[in-house]
C-alpha cells in the first residue's frame, strides 16, 4: 500500500470559545501521494484557508494528526517546523509573491541565500526551460504577463525539490487560457517528477486536469472524485 506524502488524519480546527465557537474544519481526513495532483474545491469561507495552513504547518489542529513523510508534525518543535517547511514544502499564491526588485534569476539567487549555499545555475535553468522562462530569465516581475509570474512561482516552488506543493488559488488574477496553462503546467509538473501537489480553488472548470478532488463546504472535508488526468502536452 502506498504511504501518502502528506495526509491530514481526523483534523478539527475551532476558533473561539463558548457560544462564539467557530469550527472551520470537522474532522477533516486528506491524503495526497506522490505524482498526483489534487484540487480542494469550495465556496469563499467553507474552510479551505484553513486546510492550507494546517497542512502547511503554519497553525495546529484543535484535534487531528498531520504527518508528512510519515513523520507526524506535532512531534517537531517550532525550529524543527521551519525547516521542514523550507525543505519539504513548496507555495504558490494567488499573487505570486515574487520580489519586485529582482529578476527571475535572483529570485532563485534569493532562495540560495536564504539557505546559505551556492548558487544552482543548472537547477534554475532546467526549471526555467521546463516552463518555458527562459527567455525572461533577465527580466522583472512588473515585465511579465500574469501568467508568466504564475510560472515563475511554479518553478520557485520547484526549486528546493520539496515533497509537496501547495498552491492557493493560483489561477485566481488570471484569464481563462492563462489559467489552464498554468494548472496544465502543475499537473505536468506531479507526473513527471512525481511531486505531491494540492491545489485549493474555487474554479471548477480546472478540476479535470487533477486526479483526485476534494469538496471543503461549512468545514466538512469530501473526497468527490477520483481519476487519471489526462497527459499533458509539452
Amino acid at each position: 500500500m502506498t504511504t501518502p506524502v502528506l495526509a491530514l488524519n481526523a483534523i478539527t480546527k475551532q476558533f473561539g470559545q463558548g457560544h462564539t465557537a467557530v469550527t472551520a474544519l470537522k474532522n477533516a481526513d486528506f491524503s495526497v501521494n506522490a505524482g498526483e495532483f489534487v484540487a480542494i474545491i469550495g465556496p469563499s469561507g467553507s474552510g479551505k484557508s484553513t486546510f492550507l495552513t494546517i497542512a502547511a504547518g503554519l497553525q495546529t489542529p484543535t484535534s487531528g494528526q498531520v504527518i508528512l513523510n510519515g513523520q507526524p508534525l506535532s512531534a517537531q518543535s517550532e525550529k524543527q517546523r521551519l525547516a521542514y517547511r523550507f525543505n519539504e514544502i513548496g507555495f504558490i499564491l494567488q499573487s505570486s509573491n515574487l520580489i519586485p526588485f529582482l529578476t527571475v534569476t535572483e529570485q532563485f539567487k534569493l532562495v540560495d541565500k536564504l539557505a546559505k549555499r551556492t548558487f544552482q545555475k543548472a537547477r534554475t535553468n532546467q526549471l526555467l526551460g521546463e516552463l518555458a522562462l527562459r527567455e525572461v530569465a533577465s527580466a522583472y516581475p512588473s515585465e511579465l504577463s500574469g501568467g508568466e509570474r504564475q510560472r515563475v512561482a511554479i518553478a520557485r516552488a520547484l526549486y528546493n525539490d520539496p515533497s509537496v506543493i501547495l498552491a492557493d488559488e493560483p489561477t485566481a488574477s488570471l484569464d481563462t487560457p492563462r489559467s489552464i496553462d498554468v494548472v496544465q503546467r502543475l499537473a505536468s509538473e506531479a507526473h513527471q517528477h512525481n511531486k505531491a501537489i494540492v491545489m485549493v480553488t474555487h474554479d471548477q472548470r480546472l478540476i479535470n486536469h487533477c486526479d483526485v478532488v476534494y469538496r471543503i463546504e461549512d468545514g466538512v472535508m469530501t473526497k468527490q472524485t477520483e481519476h487519471r488526468a489526462a497527459p499533458v502536452q509539452p
